[in-house]
């Protein structure tokens, strides 16, 4: 049996998981509170700006998680294997734990927008820091095209329910930072 005090912990990783899978509009507190086993009356009083401030929290420990594991990874095909292993792992569903609520609510809320490009500009850092500990001159402006190109081999990945987009990405971003060099 969970305890007390893990509650808001707990429901904070259920609403993750949940928005990384659904969106942020197909997640209903109902169904946080049931996944996560939390009473009811939890959700207000962890989280008193309701579903929104659950999704901002949310997607900061995702985005800093997330973070935390690039910067322990020691090249690019180790973060490539670990994102593709969450995406098999998950038959698929779990792509970029930002990406989902950032195609469906960044626009309607400025909080969760905030919290979307919060967690990818710190994961661009840590990849400007890797490259820039390279010997890459233009550490900034390589790391945003690194990161745009991961997202959108993760969301074809996803769709294709194939890896060959990460693998080609990667194969591909290699040549380019070996170019860089």
């Amino acid at each position: 049996m969970p305890k007390k005090n893990d509650t808001r912990e707990r429901v904070l990783k259920t609403a993750a998981a949940l928005f990384r899978t659904q969106g942020y509009h197909a997640t209903g507190l109902n169904q946080v509170l049931a996944e996560g086993g939390a009473p009811k009356g939890s959700l207000y009083f962890h989280f008193p700006g309701g579903k929104e401030q659950l999704a901002v929290e949310s997607l900061r420990l995702s985005g800093g998680e997330l973070s935390e594991r690039f910067r322990q990874t020691q090249s690019l095909d180790e973060v490539l294997e670990l994102l593709g292993k969450r995406l098999v792992e998950s038959d698929f569903r779990e792509g970029c734990p930002i990406a989902t609520v950032a195609l469906d609510a960044a626009a309607d809320s400025e909080q969760i927008r905030q919290a979307c490009d919060g967690a990818y500009a710190g994961w661009e850092r840590v990849i400007a820091d890797s490259l820039a500990e390279q010997g890459i001159k233009n550490a900034e402006a390589l790391a945003t095209t690194v990161l745009a190109a991961i997202e959108g081999a993760l969301l074809l990945a996803r769709t294709r329910k194939d890896l060959a987009p990460l693998r080609q990405v990667g194969h591909h971003l290699k040549l380019l930072i070996e170019k860089e060099r």
